[in-house]
């Protein structure tokens, strides 16, 4: 009987530590996942930013004729 009990503790153990390298893993792709997304987010920023300058430097896409005006 103990036998078995230590048997079914050490399987279950063992699924864990499993379990547990998997979630590792998850966890270390999603971070890797956001690190790349918070730099395109800040690099659309910027782009945004300079746009933003330029365009008020007089000039502003808005308020430009199309060119078959």
């Amino acid at each position: 009987m103990n036998e078995d009990r230590l048997i079914n503790i050490e399987t279950k153990i063992s699924y864990q530590e499993d379990l547990l390298e998997e979630l590792n893993k998850t966890v270390y792709q999603q971070q890797q996942k956001l690190d790349r997304l918070e730099a395109f987010c800040g690099s659309l920023a910027r782009q945004m930013r300079s746009l933003a300058e330029a365009g008020s430097d007089g000039k502003s896409a808005a308020n430009e004729r199309p060119p078959h005006y």
